[in-house]
């Protein structure tokens, strides 16, 4: 039944039995038979077929509720009897902000599974806002974001702290004492990050405090990654993390501009569902807190 329930629940992620069974790693019949058998067990349509899609029923939307609950409850039965310490999940799936999913996360991952060979990862990088919102619809059961909300669902607990920093294009000589007042931090070109990013958030925060209403933002990109390749070849500006930018600092192509008397500072948190446990995600957490700066 677990099995099933498990199969439901991967095919109303996706609304598609072929992504489904590509997750699953079985084939599309096979998850057409598991969810026709649900189907007759309790008597019910959950999927409306359509040509090129399916739908869930409004039985299917409730059925989607309980099999949730179930399989939270087989997840920690597992970790409760079965879970050994020694032994670690052989798939774990978690979310990111693209921060960390770029700069820190892989190579924590790849020693990790020097530990554990066998585990297998799906790593989900976006922005903060989705990723808070993949562990309230349970797509996920751990997450590392960029600051934190207020959300009463989720627990956020600190992992490290980071600075924002002003940068530029190493070439830039507008500014050749390395530093600018917070008057002109109002009236230079700036790239920014999309809406819902953590970064963005931060820096809107900082914003708020310090009495300024906006900034000259001409470009929004979606990316650190785009914003960067955007000022390899531009004197604009951008507010971007100290961690995104160390490898640029060491091969001259982009310089930090200091804004006098002030800073940018926030934290990492490592993020889960209120009352959520489990060891496994624990002593993974502490992994990633012991091999992030190695």
């Amino acid at each position: 039944m677990k099995t099933k329930l498990h199969i439901f629940k991967i095919v109303a992620k996706h609304l598609s039995f072929t992504l489904a069974a590509e997750q699953l790693f079985i084939s599309q019949p096979a998850v057409s038979k598991s969810i026709k058998n649900l189907e007759e067990e309790y008597k019910t349509t959950f999927f409306v077929r359509k040509r090129n899609s399916i739908e869930l029923t409004e039985e299917g939307k409730s059925f989607l509720l309980y099999v949730n609950k179930i399989l939270a409850i087989y997840a920690e039965m597992e970790e409760q009897f079965l879970n050994k310490k020694e032994v670690f999940p052989d798939f774990l799936s978690f979310g990111v902000s693209t921060t960390l999913s770029n700069y820190i996360i892989p190579k924590v991952i790849a020693k990790f599974r020097i530990q554990f060979p066998q585990t297998k990862f799906e790593i989900i990088s976006d922005n903060s806002s989705h990723i808070e919102d993949l562990l309230l619809n349970e797509d996920i059961d751990f997450g590392i974001t960029e600051g934190r909300t207020n959300n009463s669902k989720l627990h956020f607990e600190k992992f490290i702290k980071d600075e924002i920093v002003l940068v530029t294009n190493v070439n830039n000589n507008a500014f050749k004492k390395g530093s600018i007042d917070i008057e002109t931090l109002q009236e230079i070109p700036l790239i920014e990050r999309e809406k819902g990013s953590g970064t963005k958030a931060v820096i809107e925060e900082f914003l708020k405090q310090n009495g300024i209403k906006t900034l000259n933002t001409v470009v929004s990109l979606n990316s650190t990654e785009a914003i960067k390749n955007y000022l390899y070849h531009s004197d604009h500006y951008a507010l971007l993390s100290i961690n995104a930018i160390n490898n640029d600092l060491l091969h001259n192509k982009l310089k930090i501009i200091d804004i006098t008397d002030l800073s940018i500072e926030r934290w990492f948190y490592f993020v889960k569902r209120t009352g959520y446990q489990s060891s496994n995600i624990l002593f993974f957490e502490n992994f990633i807190k012991n091999n992030y700066n190695f």
